[in-house]
């Protein structure tokens, strides 16, 4: 059994961002497809911004995020200061605040996550 936390902070901005999500939900896939495995996938910082692009289901890369779209959070605060918190809750992505309104990467390593950032 693995614990994996994948973390997406590209951003939507080039189509280096593009191909660091794509990896990192490819990532996730992979270890969401392993039932022995435990997946956490977050979304934080200006990777926020991709969550209401990847819920329009004409993106290229819909799919592959609805594949993995139930292990999905995404940092509250950051939801907030990217100006997608409207977006988020629509989506019914689950934000994470546990370290004064973000995810704690500490708590998870205490918890035996590899941390992947993407």
């Amino acid at each position: 059994m693995t614990n994996a936390a994948i973390v997406i902070l590209a951003g939507t901005e080039s189509h280096s961002d593009l191909g660091r999500l794509v990896n990192g939900l490819e990532a996730a896939r992979e270890f969401a497809e392993n039932l022995e495995d435990d997946l956490e996938l977050i979304f934080d910082g200006a990777g926020t911004q991709w969550i209401p692009e990847l819920e329009d289901e004409d993106h290229d890369y819909h799919d592959l995020y609805r594949s993995v779209s139930d292990e999905a959070a995404a940092c509250d605060y950051c939801a907030g200061a990217f100006g997608v918190e409207d977006a988020v809750n629509d989506a019914g992505v689950v934000t994470v605040d546990d370290n004064e309104g973000h995810p704690s990467i500490r708590s998870l390593v205490d918890d035996d996550y590899e941390i992947i950032t993407f």
